[in-house]
């Protein structure tokens, strides 16, 4: 099972699964990570802690802890 968090940046993948449960899952449907979207991974901090992605055409930041829940190609 591969996760947003194993992808590279520069790479794009599409979103297979949301794993989680509750607000969680809630709180990242709300931001546009729905099954079958594209995802591009643009930058990791340092640390790898958030990551940058651009998503429906905006970018946006994710807790590595979130990219795990989230099931990819």
């Amino acid at each position: 099972m591969k996760t947003l968090k194993d992808v590279k940046i520069g790479e794009s993948t599409t979103v297979l699964k949301l794993n989680g449960q509750g607000a969680v899952r809630r709180r990242i449907m709300d931001m546009g990570i729905t099954k079958g979207v594209n995802i591009k991974v643009c930058k990791v901090a340092p640390l790898g802690d958030p990551i940058e992605i651009t998503v429906r055409g905006y970018q946006l930041s994710l807790r590595k802890d979130d990219a795990e829940m989230i099931e990819v190609k």
